[in-house]
């Protein structure tokens, strides 16, 4: 290999690993089968999720996940493979699965949850969840909850008081 070759790879690895670093989700598909229009429609999809997509050689994904201690990626480095690498888990998930029912040329491989492996399957089930908005959405509705309880219990005690407040001042009138 020449040198600007070997420092065009290292280049790549070292895109690699900071993507993977960077992801909170990493997710290999093997895209054998899809054509151009269906790849660009594809990559589209992803991009206005801000999702990276890339497709690598077998050997510099693996170089680079053994880079970061990631070694369980290397019995899916087969075939043709194309990484993808989101920080929102949900729709990275979303939109590989929805796209796989029309395109069933697009077969999900396995990836990476916070660095843990997670297979196709558990894929399938991470897309069923609701979009990360509507999650936080709840959990900010589960927090105010009992806060909006709390003030109503504070308003019927003080409307109580102001309640007996008046009827002693209405009994000492009539004395």
């Amino acid at each position: 290999m020449t040198k600007p070759q070997v420092i065009k790879k290292e280049q790549e690895i070292s895109e690699i690993s900071k993507y993977m670093s960077e992801s909170s989700i990493t997710v290999l598909t093997d895209y054998r089968g899809l054509d151009v229009a269906e790849v660009t429609e594809l990559r589209a999809k992803l991009r206005e999720a801000g999702v990276k997509y890339k497709v690598a050689k077998n050997t510099l994904i693996k170089i680079a996940a053994h880079n970061l201690g990631i070694t369980d990626l290397d019995k899916y480095l087969e075939g043709p493979t194309a990484i993808a690498f989101s920080a929102d888990p949900v729709a990275l998930a979303k939109i590989l699965v929805e796209f796989a029912k029309t395109h069933n040329d697009l077969e999900v491989k396995s990836g990476l949850l916070d660095k843990k492996l997670m297979g196709a399957e558990e894929l399938k089930e991470l897309a069923k969840l609701p979009p990360r908005e509507v999650l936080l959405g709840k959990v900010i509705g589960a927090m105010q909850s009992p806060l909006y309880g709390f003030a109503g219990s504070l308003a019927g005690l003080l409307r109580k008081f102001v309640y007996a407040l008046d009827q002693i001042k209405e009994q000492k009138a009539q004395a």
